[in-house]
């Protein structure tokens, strides 16, 4: 049996995980993630699969914090794999610790609050009211531009220009005008198969370092941006779109995209410190970020930024696993389930 409260931030559904998860071994949430890619996989596919889940879902696995300024850990979990951080799945997570009561939380005011992801500490501000979260500011590790103006020849679309940007997992960003696109919601579908196509020709032969993570995996997300539009001084809106490899448009617009084009444009000039970028997905659900200060990372030039957003709970549930449904894959997950008279990592 799984407790799980599952979550949506600006329309991305996060599967947040309780109860019911035997301790994962590792020293720290990082290799806890690891863990569970190398031999645990079974959790993401079960949540992310027919007949339990979607794969346009996430899945976010709370577990004991092992840094000693965090209150809690969590592993998160999509279709392409184990990103290392993600704004929509942090601002879900630190919304589910708090209205669980697994962190304590007041019924008005702010709640400041700290959380263990792979990629580092995640720093949450919760302003509450009647004892719900009402929005939720995220900052995680600093991001950064990795390199500028990378040329990909696309079947079908042509020469794409894009740069290589770490903002939690590494991102390829483009622009979307020249590839006509407007990203509303109707073209949902042509935006994946763009996404598809240009995953065919980067994705295989993609190999990129973090500085201080190490190796980060085959490139898994690609952010389209539409042009900006000055709302006031300092602050821009815009729309965007998400895609997550493989096959997967997001319904937020995502707040490591967001972060991705807030230190793209400060890369380029255009943003400077406590400016802000808001940002519109297809569905047309926002989030904004503000540029905070500047941090070295390696040989990077990083950014600090934070992005707003809010968290909605849609369902407190606890779902049964029987291992002897034929429909539920079992490979890498029967060790990993609690029964109820063993301990898990909620207790």
């Amino acid at each position: 049996m799984l407790e799980l409260l599952d979550m949506q931030a600006g329309g991305d559904v996060s599967r947040v995980v309780l109860d019911g998860v035997r301790p994962v071994s590792g020293s720290s949430v990082l290799e806890q993630a690891r863990e569970l890619e190398a031999h645990g996989d079974g959790l993401r596919r079960l949540l992310l699969s027919d007949p339990y889940g979607d794969p346009a879902m996430s899945v976010d696995l709370v577990l004991p914090a092992t840094h000693p300024d965090a209150e809690v850990g969590y592993v998160i979990m999509e279709a392409m794999g184990y990103p290392p951080y993600s704004g929509s799945n942090t601002m879900c997570t630190a919304t589910a610790v708090l209205q669980a009561g697994l962190v304590p939380m007041p019924d008005d005011g702010v709640r400041e609050l700290t959380l263990e992801s792979p990629a580092g500490l995640a720093h949450v501000t919760a302003a509450c009211r009647d004892g719900w979260v009402r929005s939720v500011t995220v900052r995680g590790e600093p991001a950064f531009v990795a390199e500028r103006d990378r040329v990909a020849e696309v079947p079908g679309y042509g020469e794409v220009v894009y740069d290589l940007v770490w903002s939690g997992g590494f991102y390829a960003l483009t622009d979307a005008a020249p590839l006509g696109f407007d990203l509303v919601r109707g073209e949902e579908p042509a935006l994946a198969a763009f996404g598809t196509a240009f995953m065919q020709v980067v994705h295989p032969g993609f190999a990129a370092t973090h500085p201080t993570l190490g190796y980060a995996g085959p490139l898994p997300f690609l952010h389209l941006a539409g042009p900006l539009e000055r709302v006031e001084d300092g602050g821009f809106t815009s729309r965007s779109a998400t895609y997550v490899h493989p096959g997967v448009i997001c319904r937020s617009p995502t707040g490591t995209g967001t972060t991705a084009r807030l230190v793209r444009l400060a890369d380029r000039g255009a943003l400077t410190e406590g400016g802000w970028l808001r940002t519109t997905s297809p569905r047309g659900s926002t989030f904004t970020g503000t540029m905070r200060g500047a941090a070295q990372i390696g040989p990077y030039q990083g950014r600090h930024t934070e992005v707003t957003g809010r968290a909605w709970t849609l369902s407190h549930t606890r779902i049964l696993v029987d291992l002897d449904d034929p429909m539920v894959d079992t490979t890498d997950l029967e060790h990993l389930l609690a029964t109820p008279l063993e301990g898990s990592v909620r207790g």
